[in-house]
């Protein structure tokens, strides 16, 4: 075989491929063994017929026909290996010569990955949020904790936010009773909001036996109703001391204030690191995909755009949810969902291509024992034996895929241990609390990449 590449424009490549004649009659062969198995020949078992027979019977013809559909694929999967084409779409082939007689030639037009650089990864800066307890969360925690434990004592004045009324309420729209508005002895904090938008500011200065009437909108209507409450008393919540003795009595594990204290800042730290961590690798992938200056290919769009759609359905259908009684519920069409996706595949196409430069850019090489431990980990995924997934990989081409993978695994570990990670008042971040290192990890790790340089 003979093959030869031009590029051309918008990341498309010809590629020309040329069969030597020794090839086609291999092709020629395997073809006639294929219809000897359709054609009956008397005197002769199914499959069994001399290619001679068959040619004297029906001619070259279809049997080379059949040579070269079957040939042109192997053949042009093999010039793509030979080029190093990073094929992103099925190429477009058409026969130039030979279908007939003589040498057989193609032209297959393929699409490839497009190249790109991405300036300023090295001081890539990705904005995190808070992973340490804030002063005001650590005390609206252990306010809670005391509200929880509180008790409610009358007063003798006008309600105000914060206080609890107990009242007796009734709605009613057109004459009839509002669901969900008509209650007697009903305990309810001012400033919470929860019946209309304006009911708090009605409620607030009544004071104990008055019947307040006016108009308001439910939370979750459109439609006004009128309200008629009556207050039967104003209560406020009173907090016990905070002392040790207190903590020691109602909080579980805590003996002390200032044990409590670092309890809290130490789980709600805990939770904020969590969360930090669970949005890294999608913050550091949507700044280095605005790195990358030029529009992601259509189809690398549309692949991820599809694996997404199909994803989504799939987690609806685990969760007993059927997509369309989903979508008719939230008012959207089909399209829409679909498109709503599109601008998170834009950002996935766009930073496969970035972290693919910054493989390269780095020479962060693929090595043969990568590829091994990769082979390792699928094996034992799918119990297998490991020699088996390499020939399953080797067999459908699939080498240069898992490669990039890997490649691109390494250029994201890379960017986590190189980018600069702050809070949203700009401080820096500490990378081994963020990423979980210990400091025997952060050992092993300089140690490989000593290793690696």
């Amino acid at each position: 075989m003979k093959s030869t590449l031009e590029t051309l424009e918008d990341n498309k490549v010809k590629l020309s491929v040329e069969l030597e004649q020794s090839e086609l009659d291999r092709g020629i062969d395997m073809a006639f063994k294929k219809i000897a198995k359709e054609v009956r020949m008397p005197g002769f078992r199914d499959g069994k017929a001399p290619r001679k027979l068959l040619e004297a019977r029906i001619g070259i013809s279809a049997a080379r026909q059949q040579a070269i559909q079957d040939s042109v694929p192997v053949y042009l999967a093999q010039a793509v290996r030979e080029h190093g084409i990073d094929l992103i779409a099925t190429p477009d082939v058409s026969l130039i010569s030979g279908e007939e007689d003589g040498v057989v030639a193609f032209d297959a037009t393929c699409e490839v990955r497009p190249v790109v650089t991405v300036p300023g990864y090295q001081g890539l800066r990705v904005e995190l949020p808070a992973i340490v307890a804030a002063e005001e969360d650590i005390t609206e925690a252990m306010s809670s904790e005391r509200r929880r434990h509180g008790e409610l004592a009358d007063v003798d004045r006008p309600a105000q936010a914060g206080d609890y009324i107990t009242v007796d309420l009734s709605g009613v729209r057109d004459g009839n009773p509002v669901p969900g508005l008509n209650t007697d002895d009903w305990v309810y904090e001012i400033g919470r909001g929860w019946v209309a938008p304006t009911f708090d500011e009605e409620v607030t200065g009544s004071v104990k036996g008055a019947t307040l009437t006016f108009t308001a909108t439910p939370n979750g209507t459109e439609q006004a109703a009128d309200f008629t409450v009556t207050v039967q008393r104003v209560q406020v919540l009173e907090l016990a001391e905070l002392t040790d003795e207190w903590v020691s009595e109602h909080v579980a594990e805590h003996d002390t204030v200032d044990a409590w204290r670092a309890g809290i800042t130490e789980r709600i730290s805990g939770i904020k690191l969590n969360q930090a961590r669970n949005l890294l690798v999608e913050r550091i992938t949507d700044a280095l995909a605005e790195l990358v200056d030029i529009d992601a290919p259509e189809i690398m769009v549309a692949s991820d755009l599809q694996n997404r759609v199909q994803n989504t359905i799939q987690q609806f259908q685990a969760q007993g949810i059927a997509l369309d009684q989903w979508l008719s519920a939230t008012g959207q069409d089909t399209n829409a969902f679909i498109e709503s996706m599109r601008g998170q595949s834009q950002k996935a196409a766009k930073a496969d291509l970035a972290l693919r430069a910054v493989a390269v850019a780095e020479d962060l090489e693929v090595t043969s024992d990568d590829l091994d431990l990769e082979f390792q980990r699928v094996a034992m995924q799918v119990g297998q034996k490991v020699a088996q997934v390499r020939k399953a990989y080797e067999k459908n081409d699939a080498i240069p895929d898992l490669s990039a993978q890997i490649a691109k695994s390494k250029a994201l570990d890379w960017l986590l241990h190189n980018v600069t990670m702050v809070d949203p008042d700009g401080n820096a971040l500490d990378r081994d609390t963020v990423l979980g290192h210990s400091d025997h990890d952060h050992d092993h790790d300089h140690d490989h990449d000593h290793d690696h340089d």
